[in-house]
């Protein structure tokens, strides 16, 4: 389907990208990229936007929970729950399905920073690898109970991407629901009244 075109995408930018932040090597092309030491941080837009490297064991924006292996058998059971969802949902909203993308690139973009990043770069075992995230970007002053956020959590392209695909869902979630047939097809086999008292007159006798 074209629309996993979207999903394709959004892996292979997220993969450059944090490919160029943590560094690769090809010894048999003769290329090496040394990338970024871990809390390397600069200015791309003065203090607005950032770069800032860190690297998470958790969900988008750091989020821990349930621990490595959890997340990576989650993040890998819906990730194949949304492909054969769009494999098979061709009559859905573009809208929806597009969203759908989104969020797929994104889950497996740092699902394979996850499963595999630990294992190429000699950190960690299989399913126990970190996310890699460099975007930093300022935040309004948030002081609420106790908790305060001057700058929002560093994320990375797949973060973005599942983000943006979770909000067009939440913005368009009213358009995603269907008239169903039935209640389509009960209101049609009704003629209006007015077609039907031309014979019920002509029925009458005299």
């Amino acid at each position: 389907m074209r629309i996993l075109c979207i999903s394709a995408i959004v892996v292979v930018v997220d993969q450059i990208s944090k490919l160029l932040v943590k560094g690769f090597s090809i010894p048999a092309l003769g290329v090496h990229h040394s990338g970024y030491a871990i809390g390397t941080s600069f200015p791309i837009v003065g203090d607005l936007i950032r770069f800032t490297y860190i690297e998470n064991a958790g969900i988008a924006f750091g989020i821990d929970v349930g621990g490595k292996l959890f997340l990576t058998l989650f993040t890998l059971a819906a990730s194949v729950a949304i492909f054969w969802y769009l494999l098979k949902s061709r009559d859905e909203p573009l809208v929806l399905r597009f969203a759908l993308a989104l969020v797929l690139g994104g889950a497996i973009g740092n699902l394979i920073d996850r499963m595999f990043y630990g294992v190429l770069y000699g950190e960690a075992p299989l399913f126990y690898g970190r996310v890699v995230d460099f975007i930093d970007v300022d935040f309004f002053n948030i002081s609420l109970f106790g908790y305060e956020l001057h700058r929002w959590p560093v994320f990375n392209v797949a973060d973005a991407s599942v983000s943006i695909g979770v909000v067009i869902l939440i913005l368009f979630h009213k358009r995603f629901s269907h008239v169903s047939p039935a209640a389509g097809t009960s209101e049609s086999s009704q003629p209006p009244p007015a077609a039907r008292e031309p014979a019920d007159a002509t029925s009458r006798t005299p």
